[in-house]
C-alpha cells in the first residue's frame, strides 16, 4: 500500500473516513477526535456546519471544502496530497461519510491509486433508527428517493416487493408528498419516523402505515424512516398433497416423526398437525 509510514503521533497515513455527530456533539468518539486533530487536512461537506464541531473540540487542522459540486474538481489535488504522504480526513455534515453524502468518487480514486482508506466506526442515523425500531434485524438502506416521477414509481414498486425492513432519508419539505405513496405501496406494514435524532427535540413516531397521517406543520430537521418487513402469514392446508405423502413415505424409516414434520413444514402448505397424523398412521401400519 502507498504511505505505510505513520506520522510523529503514530497515525497511519492515508484517507480517513471519520463519522461526525448526527445531533449531540458529545456523540463523537475519542478516536475520531484524535484523527481529526492529527490530520494534515480535513475535507468538509460544508465548512460552516463543521465549524461548530471544530470550535467545540479545538480542532485547528486545515480545512478543504469538498462537496458534490466540486468533488470532481478537487480530485486530482487531493490524490496528489495523499501520494505525498499527507493524512487526510473526510467528514460529512453529520454521520458517516459517503452514506448518501459526497465521498464515493474519492474513495474509488484512492482504491485505483493503492492509497490506504481507513474507515472509522461512529454515528449513523441508519443503524440508530434500526436499533430503535423493534423491527427485524434484516434491513435494506435505500437513502433518498429519486426526484423523477418515473424513477420514484419504479423504486417504490421494487422496494415494496422486498421482505426486509427498509430505511430511507426524507427531507422535511417532501414528507407530506411521500406519505400517500408510502400508504399506497407499504400498506400492512409498520413505520417508525425518526426526527432530529440525538438532538434536544428528537422525536420517534410509531404507527401502522394504515394510520399514518400528514404533518399539520412541516417538521424541522432531517427524517429517517424505517418501514417494517412484511407480516406474511403462511397459508396452511388440512390436506397433504400426493407429493408430500410420497416424500414422507421415503423418509418414514430413516427419520423421526419430529424430524419429518420439521422438514416437510418447510416445503409444504400442510399443517404440522396433519403431517404428524399421517406419519403416525404410517408407523401404525408398519
Amino acid at each position: 500500500m502507498v504511505n505505510p509510514i505513520s506520522n510523529k503521533n503514530g497515525v497511519k497515513k492515508g484517507l480517513y473516513l471519520v463519522p461526525t455527530p448526527i445531533g449531540n456533539l458529545g456523540d463523537i468518539t475519542f478516536r475520531s477526535l484524535e484523527i481529526l486533530k492529527n490530520s494534515d487536512y480535513i475535507l468538509c461537506e460544508d465548512t460552516r456546519v463543521s465549524k461548530n464541531l471544530f470550535n467545540k473540540f479545538e480542532i485547528k487542522t486545515k480545512v478543504i471544502s469538498n462537496h458534490k459540486f466540486n468533488e470532481k474538481k478537487n480530485l486530482s489535488k487531493i490524490i496528489n496530497l495523499l501520494k505525498e504522504g499527507k493524512i487526510i480526513s473526510l467528514i460529512s455534515d453529520a454521520g458517516t461519510p459517503t452514506i448518501s453524502d459526497p465521498g464515493c468518487i474519492l474513495v474509488n480514486e484512492c482504491i485505483k491509486n493503492n492509497i490506504d482508506i481507513i474507515p472509522l466506526p461512529g454515528a449513523s442515523a441508519v443503524t440508530t433508527a434500526i436499533s430503535a425500531s423493534g423491527f427485524s434485524d434484516k434491513y435494506l438502506f435505500y437513502g433518498f428517493f429519486p426526484e423523477k416521477e418515473k424513477n420514484l414509481k419504479e423504486s417504490l414498486k421494487f422496494l415494496s416487493e422486498i421482505n426486509v425492513c427498509l430505511v430511507f432519508f426524507i427531507s422535511p419539505r417532501k414528507i407530506n408528498k411521500m406519505i400517500p405513496r408510502i400508504k399506497e405501496y407499504f400498506l400492512g406494514r409498520k413505520i417508525l419516523i425518526c426526527r432530529e435524532i440525538s438532538k434536544y427535540y428528537e422525536e420517534y413516531i410509531r404507527c401502522s402505515v394504515k394510520d399514518l397521517t400528514i404533518f399539520e406543520k412541516e417538521p424541522k430537521g432531517e427524517l429517517t424512516i424505517v418501514i417494517s418487513d412484511k407480516n406474511i402469514i403462511k397459508k396452511t392446508s388440512k390436506i397433504l398433497s400426493e407429493s408430500d405423502k410420497y416424500i414422507i413415505n421415503k423418509m418414514i424409516n430413516k427419520f423421526s416423526i419430529r424430524e419429518i414434520a420439521g422438514l416437510i413444514t418447510e416445503i409444504s402448505k400442510a399443517s404440522k398437525k396433519e403431517i404428524y397424523n399421517y406419519c403416525l398412521k404410517l408407523k401404525n401400519e408398519k
